[in-house]
């Protein structure tokens, strides 16, 4: 019941968000009538639109971003109407003749058979949750990310119905205040007539901005910084102990150093394999015929830092205990959308050097059995098939290695081995290093964007010139023709670059060409100078480097003090996407 609170209540802060704005003229142009017979349709048709575009949005392709961009046009066009009966009333008749039965209802002649009837306030609150855009802060983009993980299902529509139901009871105070405040300007001044062509004007401007994008560029820059803290605030204190979706170090209590079989209790999981797409390195393998041997599940996605740090851990427990009866199986579930081709994947535990099995869980199914929220993830199940201990995130080997070797000495074992393997890894492997770590995970779609001061902010899915700020420490922008979508940004035009004020050793950045096999030239500058030794191992001294595929780059690797610096990748050539910034 926490994340629907969480829910409700991002929802509710909303009203102190810019991005409301836009939203406000539709339901105040009816705060003079009776609340039950319009304010309160009006805002359950909201909640139920927006409830249901954006459930289907987060889970399913772009041909629903498509019908919802004609459904735009259509609830502008209503709303337009509505707002030129509040404007005109005197032309009400005239522009509304063709559509009688809805139009006369709007009209200002009309407002008896308005208070009759429920369906012109439901089906103006239905307009208006196809152009409401709230700003995706920390709530929301839990809400989204674990629908587009988790699948649909009942409960991503309940949760995005609880985050609407809480806009609406902010909006819902505002109209009942200001329902009061007109009734007593009408009685004092007789201003009836002009409060009603005043929202009229209002509407129609709410309308130009939404046209022009501003409720989703502009509003949504601003209100970034305003509400992110009071939303993350709310998770902190109901979510204390829960980890980034992408992994990071767990929070939980560090156990003894010891672990025995009196220590690893039974957890309440029904683990299963079933549902994987494709299995690399192995056939199909079930829950089943693996009673017997202990297993280890390690979820991961390839362009995960967290995870690829984790990677030469398992790789050397694979190879340690396989004899032993450990079996190490990796469970590829992707974060990106070009995670989901195999043969990306392939490619990685080539690289990566993995033989142990590989499930492809592009469907999210092994995922959800586990109930599973991070990456890296890593299950311990005993001989019985029972999950006995997990960990989320990087760190805490020592402890996993010993879980590993009390399961196989539980099982039977006699000549398990004992002490602890010795990673030496390097490159994008190596552990980070993290107390000098002062720049977070930053993800350059604008479905979780942050820290963005290109001045105007973002535009949504169309090409847009990008011009720098001026960082601080954690604030990035883009230069030149750049097309933002929900995941990625893609440059559209040569010279482009990407500016980013950071603090840490390491930085890594997600880049793939928008063309597989066509690659794209792009030089770094630290603090506006070729990186010299500071070079990550994608880069050379003179900060040289090409994408050639969708994966990781590391591109910074620090080699004497760690302060802050500002970094700039220009691209030479078009194409190229950029996802998220990681830093160690």
């Amino acid at each position: 019941m926490i994340i629907f609170l969480l829910a409700y209540l991002g929802g509710v802060l909303t009203i102190v968000s810019p991005c409301i704005l836009p939203v406000i003229p539709f339901v105040l142009a009816r705060a003079d009538r009776p609340f039950l017979r319009n304010g309160l349709p009006m805002l359950v048709g909201m909640a139920l639109a927006f409830a249901v575009v954006a459930s289907l949005a987060s889970v399913a392709g772009g041909w629903v971003v498509s019908a919802n961009q004609y459904g735009r046009v259509a609830a502008l066009a209503l709303l337009a109407v509505f707002g030129l009966t509040l404007l005109f009333p005197e032309l009400a008749d005239r522009l509304m003749r063709p559509l009688v039965a809805i139009g006369a209802r709007m009209s200002q002649s009309a407002d008896q058979a308005e208070d009759a009837s429920l369906l012109t306030p439901l089906l103006l609150g239905v307009a208006t949750g196809f152009l409401w855009a709230p700003c995706a802060g920390p709530v929301l983009g839990l809400i989204l990310t674990g629908a587009a993980l988790q699948g649909a299902s009942v409960k991503t529509t309940l949760l995005l119905l609880t985050y609407a139901a809480g806009a609406a009871t902010s909006l819902a105070l505002a109209l009942v205040v200001g329902g009061r405040v007109f009734a007593v300007m009408k009685k004092s001044i007789g201003a009836g007539e002009w409060i009603r062509r005043g929202l009229g004007a209002a509407v129609l401007l709410a309308i130009v901005a939404i046209a022009l994008g501003l409720d989703t560029g502009f509003l949504t820059n601003v209100s970034i910084g305003g509400t992110t803290s009071l939303e993350q605030g709310l998770l902190d204190k109901l979510r204390p102990n829960k980890a980034e979706m992408t992994g990071g170090p767990s929070t939980k209590p560090a156990k003894s150093s010891e672990a025995s079989a009196a220590e690893l209790p039974v957890e309440d999981l029904m683990p299963s394999l079933a549902g994987a797409e494709e299995w690399l390195n192995s056939k199909p393998l079930t829950m089943e015929e693996l009673k017997g041997k202990v297993v280890l599940i390690d979820f991961w996605t390839y362009s995960c830092i967290n995870c690829l740090r984790a990677i030469p851990y398992v790789r050397a427990w694979a190879e340690k205990y396989r004899d032993h009866g450990l079996v190490v199986i990796g469970v590829h579930a992707p974060e990106f959308a070009f995670e989901r081709n195999v043969d990306n994947v392939k490619n990685a535990i080539a690289t990566l050097k993995i033989d142990y099995p590989v499930a492809i869980d592009n469907d999210y199914k092994i995922w959800r059995a586990f109930d599973n929220e991070y990456w890296p993830a890593h299950y311990f199940i005993d001989a019985n098939g029972k999950v006995r201990h997990h960990h989320f995130g990087e760190g805490e080997y020592a402890e996993s290695e010993r879980v590993i070797q009390t399961l196989l000495a539980e099982a039977g074992d006699q000549h398990v081995p004992t002490g602890i393997v010795a990673v030496n890894a390097s490159g994008a492997e190596a552990p980070s290093a993290k107390a000098d770590v002062e720049s977070p995970e930053t993800y350059i779609g604008y479905d979780r964007i942050d820290h963005f001061i290109s001045p105007g902010g973002v535009v949504q899915d169309v090409s847009h010139t990008y011009a720098a700020g001026e960082p601080q420490l954690n604030e990035w922008s883009l230069v030149g023709e750049w097309t933002i979508g929900g995941e990625r940004a893609l440059l559209n035009a040569k010279d482009g670059s990407i500016v980013y004020r950071f603090h840490a050793r390491d930085l890594h950045l997600v880049l793939g060409p928008s063309v597989e096999g066509s690659p794209i030239r792009f030089r770094i500058t630290i603090d506006g100078k070729a990186p010299g030794a500071a070079h990550g191992m994608d880069v050379d001294p003179d900060g040289q480097g090409i994408v050639t595929t969708q994966r990781l780059y590391q591109l910074v690797r620090e080699q004497g003090p760690i302060v802050d610096h500002t970094f700039e990748i220009r691209f030479l050539d078009p194409g190229v996407q950029a996802y998220a910034f990681t830093f160690g």
